[in-house]
């Protein structure tokens, strides 16, 4: 939920380090008391709170089809994107399948993997080691 006048905007920011993925947004919905329908969406899922011990981590494992029947039951206005890009996530599944496979440069990738977690500093070290 977001009061933000462009919510992408608060997806954006969501999808940060503390994920391992950045959001895909599947539905946008108007209300004029979000609060309470996000409320209601909460206590309709509850069951299905990934974190059963904190109610604050406002994540669910439901079905998407699970949550449009539930905001088609409350006919609200919505605009969905059922086909998420999902673009990281694909492209981390094909890395997976192929280390599976023994398809893969798996030294290749440890190796950018390292390079790209020491960022620019490693970069300046081997500038100043080769100069």
């Amino acid at each position: 939920m977001t009061r933000r006048l462009e919510p992408l905007d608060r997806v954006r920011e969501l999808g940060d380090a503390s994920v391992p993925f950045e959001f895909d947004v599947h539905a946008m919905i108007s209300s004029q008391d979000a609060p309470c329908l996000e409320r209601a969406l909460h206590q309709r899922f509850v069951r299905s709170q990934v974190n059963k011990v904190n109610p604050r981590k406002e994540f669910f494992r439901v079905p998407l089809q699970d949550i449009r029947k539930e905001i088609e039951r409350m006919s609200l206005e919505v605009t969905w994107t059922l086909a998420a890009d999902a673009r990281e996530f694909r492209e981390t599944q094909a890395i997976e399948r192929a280390m599976a496979n023994k398809t893969f440069d798996e030294a290749a990738w440890i190796d950018a993997q390292a390079k790209a977690e020491a960022g620019p500093a490693l970069e300046r070290d081997l500038a100043e080691a080769t100069a």
